[in-house]
């Protein structure tokens, strides 16, 4: 979803809340989040990570747990306090959608010629939350195909969801255009064989985007006719 909306920060404040009402002792600073961000693919594998890395916390679910079934349920109650925090801050118009995607869009589902997809790490019901006040519920349903949450056992930079994209849509992988925001993404999308057109964002600038086909700022600053010829 950080490729259509501008949601990182959206996504940090729902943890650091979620941490607190759980009274984890965690929080993560803008600096941190962005290295998850571009290090970790999907929020319970984040969480995953930064406990691992550091220590599972008590929580008013109880003391840290020990236990692989525990440490999982903790993850899982997090993850969805974190999910209906971040939809509220949603649906009070928290979120607007990246410069240029909006009109990226428009411009690909008019083709005739094209088939499109959302491929997303993050969870259904907020990644599904976040595309209907953005693009708009009838936008979205144009969409050829959606990938979001669990439809994959792999996170990105894993290219399975991609692969799977193509699989589903009928298309071969040469065929296709990625277009991402980091670094994570980038390597999913080259994974799978495909072109990948980067639009990175003030923590993901400075990455090392020299396989993707073209690295700017914004959608402005992509021309599907470029990228698909008519």
């Amino acid at each position: 979803d950080g490729v259509i909306v501008v949601s990182e920060e959206l996504h940090r404040l729902a943890y650091n809340q979620v941490f607190k009402e759980f009274d984890t002792g965690v929080e993560w600073s803008k600096d941190y989040y962005g290295v998850l961000m571009n290090s970790v693919g999907g929020g319970k594998p984040k969480m995953r990570f930064h406990f691992t890395e550091n220590g599972w916390p008590s929580s008013k679910l109880g003391p840290s747990p020990q236990t692989k079934e525990e440490q999982e349920a903790l993850i899982d109650a997090l993850q969805e306090r974190k999910t209906v925090i971040f939809q509220e801050n949603v649906q009070a118009g928290k979120a607007d959608p990246r410069p240029g995607i909006v009109e990226l869009i428009d411009k690909a589902l008019d083709r005739p010629d094209l088939k499109t997809a959302i491929c997303s790490a993050a969870t259904k019901s907020a990644v599904t939350e976040v595309l209907n006040a953005t693009l708009g519920p009838e936008r979205v349903a144009r969409f050829d195909l959606l990938l979001l949450g669990d439809d994959v056992s792999k996170k990105k930079p894993d290219p399975l969801i991609y692969t799977t994209a193509a699989e589903r849509l009928g298309v071969s992988p040469a065929d296709c255009a990625v277009v991402e925001d980091s670094k994570i993404g980038l390597d999913a999308a080259v994974g799978a064989s495909m072109r990948c057109f980067i639009t990175y964002m003030p923590s993901t600038e400075d990455q090392d985007f020299s396989l993707a086909e073209q690295a700017v700022e914004d959608a402005t600053r992509l021309d599907l006719d470029t990228i698909f010829p008519p």
